[in-house]
């Protein structure tokens, strides 16, 4: 029978953004804005309290993400479900592109180890991450939300698996967040099956770029972010998104959408990023935010 620690185990977990143009289901960031979740194990009923994003949304049962991706790991671990108590303190916009869901899945799969005494022998870091990719079904954001700064994931034999990359330090970015969501799923239906070899092409070299752009190459970043792969087919779902993008690219700024949308997230430094805020249409929020080095943090 497991024994599980005593008292409340934290864990943060960093937004981040998802294919930047041209990476699509392989690169992402981490952002500067943390969901914090705190679980503890209680004789009982589960407790699930929620404040900020998604709260009278987001179910407080076992179907929330968090716990079903704790259920998920304590059953890796071959350990039986305990009661519950859950407080997540939500920052990250919901459905806005930038990696709520992969947030609370880490979160959910690190707590569960946490309150496992001895759950780092039972699962190790890369068991932790695989399981999350493996729960969220492609692991663009669950990387960068684990690991933090700038991440390539890529699968391998079945299995996904993640590397960090160099990271300017004098990269920012702008995320102009919309007020309406777009669902992952409705705008991934929306993607062909087939693309042309020049669009592939293309993707390919500029995907490349990007990685030595957001190393010590920040002035290639406006070409390091043409996409010819996904966003343009995303447009039926999130059209002011796509015309934000376009207006933004026509004026030399190196605007994508983040994750599957409909977030626009823009490249910027600090020097720039209020000139680009502002560009934010009505009823749109501006985030202005720096990439951060890490990613999941666990405190007693």
């Amino acid at each position: 029978m497991a024994t599980f620690v005593s008292g409340p185990v934290s864990a943060t977990v960093p937004a981040t953004s998802a294919n930047l143009g041209p990476g699509y289901d392989a690169l992402g960031i981490a952002l500067s804005l943390r969901d914090r979740v705190t679980a503890e194990v209680v004789d009982g009923a589960d407790e699930i309290l929620v404040t900020g994003q998604g709260v009278g949304v987001v179910p407080l049962d076992r179907t929330h993400l968090v716990h079903r991706s704790m259920r998920l790991a304590f059953e890796r671990m071959s350990v039986e479900t305990p009661g519950l108590r859950l407080v997540c303190e939500n920052l990250i916009p919901h459905g806005r592109g930038l990696g709520s869901s992969s947030a609370a899945i880490v979160a959910g799969v690190a707590l569960a180890r946490g309150l496992v005494a001895g759950g780092s022998m039972l699962m190790d870091d890369d068991s932790v991450f695989a399981l999350a990719a493996d729960i969220e079904g492609h692991p663009d954001n669950v990387a960068p939300a684990f690991f933090g700064g700038f991440t390539v994931a890529y699968a391998d034999n079945g299995r996904f698996r993640a590397t960090s990359v160099a990271l300017d330090p004098r990269v920012s970015v702008v995320a102009l967040v919309p007020a309406e969501p777009v669902e992952t799923r409705t705008a991934r239906a929306l993607l062909p099956d087939v693309v042309p070899h020049g669009d592939a092409a293309t993707n390919v070299g500029r995907a490349a770029l990007l990685v030595v752009a957001l190393g010590g190459r920040p002035e290639l970043l406006f070409a390091a972010t043409e996409d010819h792969l996904h966003q343009d087919y995303r447009a039926p779902a999130m059209p002011g998104t796509l015309a934000l993008v376009r207006t933004l690219r026509s004026d030399g700024l190196p605007a994508v959408v983040s994750g599957a949308g409909p977030t626009v997230l823009v490249f910027a430094d600090a020097a720039n990023q209020d000139a680009v805020a502002a560009r934010a249409p009505e009823g749109w929020r501006a985030l202005s935010l720096s990439l951060a080095t890490e990613g999941l943090r666990l405190d007693r």
